[in-house]
């Protein structure tokens, strides 16, 4: 980036299972969409998620059997397998540098899942973060929730 132009923003909008990078247009406020990214596990059922049912145990003291609970949900795995996956796509791309500033947008768990996963190159990119999810707000309707991010695109 040269010192007359403008850094060229990506700002990154996830939850748990899509996630897409928008960049600002020539348009004053207005984004589009640069990539977009969905979980393999966005719409399993947990039983399609799980290859077993949960193991069985003997009661001591009579002849029942009780099903052992899971420690952890799948669904929950599954997020943040995918934010992990997302933060690896950034932080090649930062290494190909095809952006100077990165704000990140998601809700507070994916959030926080996101930034871990990035590299310390690209987190020294991140100039903003914000707690929302903006998964399904449309390009055209994102100015009203991202237009202090909003800088002229790079020539």
């Amino acid at each position: 980036m040269t010192s007359n132009q403008q850094p060229k923003v990506w700002v990154v909008i996830a939850d748990g299972e899509h996630a897409r990078v928008v960049s600002p247009t020539v348009s004053e406020g207005q984004f589009h969409t640069v990539l977009t990214f969905d979980s393999d596990s966005a719409h399993l059922r947990t039983s399609d998620m799980v290859t077993e049912g949960p193991g069985r145990v003997h009661e001591s003291a009579s002849t029942s059997r009780h099903s052992i609970t899971a420690r952890t949900d799948p669904h929950d795995q599954a997020k943040h397998k995918f934010a992990a996956e997302v933060g690896r796509m950034i932080n090649d791309h930062d290494h190909r540098k095809e952006f100077d500033q990165l704000v990140l947008i998601a809700p507070a768990h994916a959030l926080h899942d996101l930034r871990e996963a990035l590299s310390p190159q690209a987190t020294a990119k991140v100039v903003g973060t914000a707690s929302k999810d903006l998964v399904k707000v449309t390009d055209h309707d994102l100015a009203k929730h991202l237009g202090k991010w909003w800088l002229a695109p790079a020539a």
